[in-house]
Order: C-alpha cells, then structure tokens, then sequence
C-alpha cells in the first residue's frame, strides 16, 4: 500500500501511529483483521513488536554509529528469537546474503558503509523480527539516483519472497507506483482516493489526484505539468466540509464546505470521497 501526498498530509504520522511512536487522536489500529494494537509502543506485547518493523529515511540516524552490523542485526534476533552463538551468526549471514550483502559486513561500523549499504542493513535489520508488515518512510529519498533503483528492486524481491506487506510513503509518486498493489491519496489528513495503482494513477477521479498526478514532471520537453489546483500552503484543513475546497478547480458550491464527501466506490476496490456525482467523473 503506497502513501502518497504533499507535505502536510499525513503519511508519516499514519506510519508512526502504526508503529506506535506518536498516539492516535481517535480510532483503532488492527491487525490481521482482528487484533487490536495499543496505540503506544512500549505496551504491546512482544509478538505485536515483532510483526510490525519500520524502515526510516535516513539510516545515519536509525543505525546506532558505535554498533557493528553483528551489533545491528542481534538485537532483534536475540530479542524475538534467543539467538546466541553460531546460530545467531549464521542467522545473521543468511540475512545480510538475503539483502546482498556478505559475511564481511558483520564486523563493519556504519560509518565504514555507503549510503546504500546502509539503508540495506537498515531494511536487514526489519526483515531479520519476519514481521507481516514493514513501513517504509521514504527510504529511498536519502540514496543517489541508481542506488535508490537498487534499493527497490531489493524492496520488491524481498516482498515476494517473504510474503510480506509494505505501506510505503514516498514523496516521488513514481516509486510508489513502482513498487505499490495499491495506493492512498491523502490530503489534509484525510484519504481523497484509494484503489489499485494501475486505475488510480491512469484515470485519477479525485480533482486533488488529478492535481497531484497533473503537477509531475515528465522527461519529456514536450510534455508539461498541468497545474489544475491553486498553488497554496495550508497550514491546517477546514473546520467543516471538504478538506480540498480551498483549492479544488470543480467546487460545486456550499456542500463542499459544510459536509464531508461520502465515499463513492468507481471500480471494486476503487474509492473516492467526492461530492462530485460519480456520473460526472
């Protein structure tokens, strides 16, 4: 599940709710369908920590600088599995082999990495609790241009392989297409459209989707951004109505202000929340 949106919308603190770093304003987190989380980290059981890992954006702040990758990849081996001694060695090996990386990693200290090493002992790290669900916040924003493609290859295989679930918030709209089965919009805080990558990207519904999707640079000069919403800062949404009516291009009037948009489905699993008919779409 892919998180897009501009500055402001929501995507990390939905991630840090999940993750139980920051508490929920209202609301439940479940998972698998049928378990609640507790909204903060320190009082969810160890099983609950296990299943839910998080990826950050920048792996100079989330990797300890004193710790070796030995160090790095123990502790949630250790913690979640009791590993010690060879096994907890050989364990580590196969995971760094997973995300390629060598046995000579082990004794290394971050700072004798590369941007990318790094982030791939970062996503080592996650992968080594077998969580069912990993949140990736911009984790490839930090990296070069062709480490970054790596990375993601990486992300991808390790998906398919594990079976495991990404909800990835990412600012470049074309790696989130890369790499998503799905896709939230969010706007002010609110979800403005979800639905399967393919429809929502080729035949956005929401007038923000069209803005956001419309506003990105293509590598071709002859094809330019179309710039369909007003280009403003909001620094928090409407009391009432609509969280986009400041700057939507098709506002029908007082209902966009007075009363929050009803979800509309367009497709199975395809939703928007709109006042605008769908027969108008």
């Amino acid at each position: 599940m892919g998180l897009v949106g501009e500055s402001g919308s929501g995507k990390s603190t939905i991630l840090k709710t999940i993750a139980g770093m920051v508490p929920a304003q209202s609301g439940n987190i479940i998972l698998n369908q049928t378990e609640p989380l507790d909204t903060m980290v320190e009082k969810r059981p160890a099983a609950y920590l296990r299943q839910v890992q998080i990826i950050f954006q920048n792996p100079d702040d989330s990797l300890n600088p004193r710790h070796t990758v030995a160090q790095i990849l123990a502790q949630p081996l250790r913690l979640y599995y009791g590993l010690s001694g060879t096994a907890l060695r050989d364990r580590s090996i196969a995971i760094l082999e997973q995300v390629r990386l060598g046995e000579h990693y082990l004794e290394r200290l971050p700072s004798q990495l590369s941007g990318g090493e790094k982030q791939r002992v970062a996503i080592a790290r996650a992968f080594a609790a077998d969580p069912e669900i990993i949140l990736c916040d911009e984790v490839t924003s930090a990296l070069d241009v062709s480490v970054q493609a790596a990375v993601l290859d990486l992300l991808d295989v390790l998906k398919r392989q594990d079976g495991t679930t990404y909800i990835f918030v990412s600012h470049d709209l074309a790696v989130v297409k890369a790499i998503s089965d799905r896709v939230a919009v969010l706007y002010q805080g609110r979800i403005c459209e979800i639905g399967p990558v393919a429809a929502v990207y080729s035949a956005p519904f929401h007038p923000y989707t069209d803005a956001l999707l419309g506003a990105v640079l293509e590598p071709d000069p002859d094809v330019a951004p179309r710039l369909t919403a007003d280009d403003a800062v909001e620094l928090s949404p409407p009391k009432t109505g609509c969280p986009f009516q400041r700057r939507c291009p098709r506002k029908l009037g007082s209902i966009c202000k007075t009363d929050i948009p009803t979800a509309q489905e367009i497709a199975p699993g395809h939703i928007i929340h709109c006042h605008i008919p769908q027969v108008d779409l």
